[in-house]
């Protein structure tokens, strides 16, 4: 198979063959079927590092992504984690 034999589909081996990580395609969709870091309702100590371009504050636990409401950049803070997607999380800070 070329790079394009005009079937719409490319070489894989050129990039590099197939998906990487732990998830299952479907549709040409990776999805990450791993267990996450966190879970709905517990809570964390984190470092917030950044902010989201919707104002929230950006933590992360073990790479995992966790969007906080109300956080600010070099903020140390407690989280309650209110909802876990497949790709991130969201939070709260805890009282």
């Amino acid at each position: 198979m070329s790079f394009d034999d005009n079937s719409g589909r490319r070489d894989n081996r050129r990039f590099g063959g197939g998906y990487r990580g732990g998830g299952r395609r479907y549709n040409d969709r990776e999805f990450d079927d791993r267990p996450k870091p966190v879970e709905t309702g517990k809570e964390y100590d984190v470092s917030i590092t950044e902010t989201s371009r919707q104002g929230d504050g950006i933590a992360r636990v073990d790479g995992f992504v966790i969007f906080v409401k109300g956080g600010q950049p070099g903020q140390e803070a407690k989280i309650k984690v209110t909802q876990v997607g497949r790709r991130f999380a969201t939070a709260e800070l805890a009282q």
